[in-house]
């Protein structure tokens, strides 16, 4: 039986790239005819009712890898039932300024949710975490990655490995560097030391070896798999493939065969992804695994490091739109004082329930003192008010809140700001770097020899 440890590394990586090459797509024209080639699923009812609010226009869709010998996969073996080795979710970032794609380690002991399934529902369980896909496929995994990280997940995108190959040879090959001479004849491998281009069988057979590269363990395998995405995104990010409308179409063609997604992955949704991301490209894509630690009751498996991962998730559902330009004080004429000093009263102004406790929460995280969370009648535009000896502090709001110039209110409180939330809304400035730094992460567009 061949390994089932390649089987996802290309399907993901392609999954993320045709993301990102769907912005040349709008120039002609193809979205609609590629669109009627991908399988879809419902799979909102199967998702609850008690899920992660969407704090901002961030969009996050999580990728999976499935095993499934079914059609064109039976060549690939037997196996019973479908798993996910490997799951990844995609961030992309208000704007399309940036995307991380998040590895969570197969062999991570979690506790995951109820799921329904055609066979009924299954109860909540503590255990590796592809088992949820094992029991109620997509919509149990994309459930699970949510209650573990408290992040709203937009969209979900599957892959099989049948169209694996086709689709690196629509690409013309993808660069990979080897530290040695590989020869796996289980793998059908044969690679010289150093740089090269893969197509077809070589680059199965690179993707599918396990243990003549690195040290077969699961987290070496996902550090092989992120630098072979990296490589992916950076070929089909390539100038050249963008400008060719002709390469772009065969390579999407090929992906979307090979693809299955949710049912709100509609059409009109990918066009709108496809504009937002036409300024992306591969420096502004990088790749993390969620920080874990040994798991103390088998030494086989881990779980995850909450000192490390809960600032990785939080970075994620803060993610904001960064303002157009940097905001400036000198308008103010006064020093802002440090957020510690600032008390401020928020006010819910639009019909969105729950904007002001949300708004308070990232002000809080961010140091500020909110002293006080309410609704008033519909406004229009956002306001921040300060009440007497207060400007001060209303100068540092208007930093963390920007494109709201303070006024002045004789009937505040003396050293409180009143933020008032308008139907322009509040967009709480992003701060740089959005994601903290991860420990071995991989940019796309770094050169695949660098850390050989």
């Amino acid at each position: 039986m061949r390994s089932r440890a390649w089987r996802v590394l290309g399907g993901l990586s392609i999954a993320l790239s045709v993301l990102l090459v769907a912005g040349s797509l709008t120039a002609y024209g193809f979205m609609r005819r590629l669109d009627s080639q991908i399988d879809r699923e419902n799979v909102e009812g199967k998702l609850g009712t008690n899920r992660p609010a969407k704090l901002n226009d961030s969009l996050n869709i999580l990728l999976m890898g499935s095993d499934s010998r079914e059609g064109e996969n039976a060549r690939y073996g037997v196996e019973a039932g479908r798993r996910s080795d490997t799951t990844i979710l995609l961030h992309i970032s208000p704007g399309g300024e940036n995307a991380i794609g998040i590895s969570f380690p197969r062999d991570s002991m979690v506790q995951m949710p109820s799921c329904k399934t055609k066979r009924g529902v299954v109860p909540p369980q503590f255990g590796m975490i592809n088992a949820a896909y094992s029991n109620g496929g997509p919509a149990c995994t994309w459930k699970t990655i949510e209650a573990l990280t408290k992040i709203h997940i937009d969209h979900y995108v599957e892959v099989d490995f049948s169209g694996f190959k086709r689709v690196v040879n629509a690409l013309g090959g993808v660069e990979i560097c080897v530290p040695r001479p590989i020869d796996d004849p289980k793998a059908e491998l044969h690679l010289r030391k150093g740089r090269q281009i893969v197509r077809g069988e070589q680059a199965l057979g690179y993707v599918r070896t396990r243990y003549v590269l690195g040290d077969g363990s699961d987290l070496a395998r996902i550090k092989r798999q992120q630098a072979f995405m990296a490589s992916v995104v950076k070929k089909a990010t390539d100038k050249g493939m963008l400008t060719d409308p002709g390469r772009t179409y065969k390579f999407l063609s090929a992906v979307t065969k090979s693809i299955k997604a949710d049912d709100k992955l509609t059409v009109s949704v990918m066009q709108r992804l496809a504009e937002s991301l036409r300024g992306m490209s591969a420096g502004k894509v990088r790749f993390v695994t969620v920080p874990v630690q040994a798991y103390p009751q088998d030494k086989n498996r881990v779980q995850f490091n909450a000192a490390l991962a809960a600032p990785l998730f939080e970075s994620i559902r803060q993610d904001d739109q960064p303002p157009a330009a940097e905001p400036s004080p000198a308008p103010q004429k006064v020093q802002p004082v440090p957020p510690s000093q600032v008390k401020v009263a928020i006010y819910n102004g639009t019909r969105s329930t729950g904007l002001g406790r949300r708004t308070a929460d990232v002000l809080t995280g961010r140091g500020f003192q909110v002293v006080k969370i309410g609704t008033r009648g519909p406004t229009a535009r956002t306001l921040i008010l300060y009440g007497p000896g207060a400007e001060r502090q209303a100068a540092r709001m208007a930093i963390a809140v920007p494109g709201h110039p303070p006024r002045a209110w004789s009937r505040g409180k003396p050293g409180h700001v009143y933020l008032i939330i308008g139907g322009d809304g509040a967009a709480v400035r992003a701060l740089k770097p959005a994601v903290p730094k991860i420990d071995g992460e991989i940019r796309a567009d770094r050169d695949p020899c660098t850390a050989q």
